[in-house]
């Protein structure tokens, strides 16, 4: 069963709205940090052509190993699933079908 694209915009627009209201500038970089590693794990995970729908799927068959690349990279952070949100959420913009914040019908 796909996981509904919807769904997963709005988890990934709540973690985008988090990061950016880090105002630290230490936890900030650690929080990029994170961020990063996981934008470089989805790109192994789901390459770089790809879907709004292929990208949620494979956010709706888990995300543990978002947390333990958080863990990994910056252990001192509290909240690693709002951080791996915000990383589908930038990793969203290269979709195929996706541009602008709306999907695009092809």
């Amino acid at each position: 069963m796909a996981y509904p694209l919807e769904n997963a915009l709005f988890q990934w627009e709540e973690g985008w709205r988090e990061l950016e209201a880090i105002s630290d500038p230490r936890a900030r970089r650690l929080a990029d940090r994170v961020v990063d590693a996981v934008r470089e794990e989805l790109r192994r995970r789901i390459g770089p052509t790809f879907t709004a729908a292929e990208l949620a799927d494979l956010y709706g068959r888990g995300t543990d190993w978002c947390q333990q690349l958080a863990i990994d990279a910056a252990p001192a952070l509290s909240d690693p699933q709002s951080l791996a949100d915000a990383a589908f959420y930038l990793y969203l913009r290269g979709a195929t079908d996706f541009a602008g914040g709306r999907q695009l019908i092809v």
